[in-house]
């Protein structure tokens, strides 16, 4: 699946939301991308992972890992379609921020690592991803995502491959211009955001 080809689907989901929004990563925009909108659509997650598993197809990977939750989803179907082996980053038991690799997944020493994720904003999960890869015997071929809407700020040390890049403002909460123009504030997947 090309850029232009991901961006209609997107388009035609409705997933490119327009509005005031709380993202996870904290910050304010006024646009959003809903990932769920395309992962509700089997046959569009399925090209979109075809062109992940192409891109990265010379690279000798070993395993495919994603951070939950969109990323399970893309990590699975990249894997498959690679005929390799899936892992997932779950945050940790702990109850930090941290992400660790459970349920028995070990890796073998020397495994090349893909890490998939669904949307880059700051790129804190990817990092939490690669933090929790840091302390495995394995080595990080690279990072892909569906939509970088950093507009391609984030670095993680390995090559990134965004099948669409776009370049979203987002502000702290204090210097959001819509906070200031009274604009309500919704967190994805709920109503008003809380403490507004």
């Amino acid at each position: 699946m090309e850029s232009d080809a991901l961006l209609s689907v997107l388009r035609d989901a409705g997933a490119l939301k327009e509005g005031h929004f709380l993202l996870a990563s904290g910050r304010h925009s006024g646009q959003y991308v809903e990932k769920f909108d395309l992962l509700r659509k089997p046959a569009a997650t399925v090209l979109a992972c075809e062109s992940i598993a192409r891109h990265f197809a010379d690279r000798g990977v070993d395993v495919v890992a994603g951070p939950t939750t969109g990323g399970v989803i893309l990590a699975f179907e990249t894997a498959r379609q690679m005929g390799v082996d899936a892992a997932y980053a779950e945050r940790a038991s702990d109850g930090s921020s941290r992400r660790e690799f459970r349920r028995g997944t070990t890796f073998v020493p020397g495994a090349r690592v893909l890490v998939v994720d669904d949307i880059l904003t700051t790129g804190g999960s990817v990092r939490e991803t690669l933090s929790a890869l840091a302390a495995q015997p394995v080595e990080v071929v690279g990072v892909s995502v569906l939509v970088d809407r950093s507009g391609g700020s984030v670095e993680f040390g390995v090559p990134l491959y965004p099948l669409v890049q776009l370049a979203i403002e987002t502000w702290e909460a204090g210097e959001c211009p819509l906070c200031a123009g009274g604009v309500p504030l919704v967190k994805p997947g709920t109503t008003a955001a809380p403490g507004v």
